[in-house]
């Protein structure tokens, strides 16, 4: 039977929430040349994977974070997934906006989180978890008290792992690069010397190259 790691990946993989071109890569905003583009968004068009998600991310917040009062989602990509998930739960919601609204209240978080609230925020992709620890960040600025992270997918970038070690979160991830790379290949989405690559890029995303044939 499948875990639940290596059964996402292959959903993903299929809906093409994960694009593997290790031979034409693209270029994330931060300049890096990247073998591998995510777009969990895509999760939302598709009803049964987005109630599998749903119902593992809340599986996994009531068996981790018992004692969560409140779920934040990160903009843009997980407003959604942390509203489906908070539903379920039956918990409080909230979003953190990655810079405060320009207008009107300049809201940096939309929806009322109380003083001393336990939160758990749902994240849908971890890559070097700065932009993911800000909404930490934010909540705890504002009075509230972050019991962890959930997430669909991360890279497993070791500075990620050491962000979160050093903002004092823990994280928890329904799928990761590991399982993905194990599902791509014996589905065939990928070559024994694609998966070369791709372990290549993870060591050193910030200076990878494709090769040249």
């Amino acid at each position: 039977m499948k875990n639940v790691a290596r059964l996402l990946a292959e959903k993903l993989l299929r809906i093409n929430a994960l694009k593997l071109q290790p031979a034409n890569p693209f270029v994330w905003a931060s300049g890096w040349n990247s073998p591998i583009y995510t777009d969990n968004r895509r999760t939302l068009s598709y009803p049964s994977l987005r109630t599998f998600i749903k119902v593992e991310l809340a599986r996994m917040i009531m068996e981790n974070f018992p004692e969560a009062e409140a779920v934040a989602g990160v903009a843009t990509g997980a407003i959604a997934q942390g509203a489906l998930v908070a539903d379920m739960l039956n918990l409080p919601y909230a979003y953190v906006r990655s810079t405060p609204k320009d207008h009107g209240l300049e809201n940096l978080i939309e929806g009322d989180l109380r003083q001393g609230q336990k939160v758990v925020v749902v994240e849908d992709l971890i890559s070097t978890g700065k932009s993911s620890l800000k909404a930490v960040d934010a909540i705890r600025a504002a009075g509230g008290e972050v019991v962890g992270m959930v997430a669909l997918f991360t890279y497993g970038f070791p500075i990620a792992e050491e962000n979160f070690a050093e903002a004092g979160v823990k994280l928890l991830t329904l799928s990761d690069y590991n399982a993905m790379l194990e599902v791509a290949l014996q589905t065939k989405f990928i070559s024994e010397h694609d998966v070369d690559a791709l372990r290549k890029w993870r060591e050193d995303p910030a200076n990878w190259t494709p090769e040249r044939i």
